[in-house]
């Protein structure tokens, strides 16, 4: 694979990553709003955007196992880089849905109690 090839599918994962973590980011806020089904949709949109970065990534890992020559460079691992934090960050919104749901729900107990 040479430097256009391996740079351009490093730009298709941060493209994918960065919308994943942008629907991801867009869950919490929904969630503090207290939209809570929204913030579920947020949530598997994201997800999408993950499968689809995870597949560009698979790409590069099956023709590196492959053996064929991996051009590095600073863009990959910026790639690398954002669907790592993508993958956190899916884990955190949706524990921040959760906390959020709940603790409204708490707060709702206690003005009705």
């Amino acid at each position: 694979m040479n430097r256009e090839e391996t740079q351009g599918m490093a730009f298709q994962l941060i493209g994918y990553a960065g919308d994943a973590f942008s629907h991801f980011f867009q869950a919490v806020s929904e969630a503090k709003a207290g939209n809570y089904e929204k913030a579920q949709q947020c949530i598997a949109e994201g997800r999408k955007s993950m499968v689809e970065a995870h597949n560009t990534q698979n790409d590069l890992l099956a023709g590196e196992a492959g053996g064929e020559d991996m051009v590095y460079s600073i863009v990959m691992v910026h790639a690398q880089d954002h669907l790592t934090m993508a993958l956190l960050y899916e884990r955190l919104a949706q524990e921040f849905v959760d906390v959020y749901r709940e603790l409204n729900e708490l707060k709702r107990g206690c003005k009705g109690g």
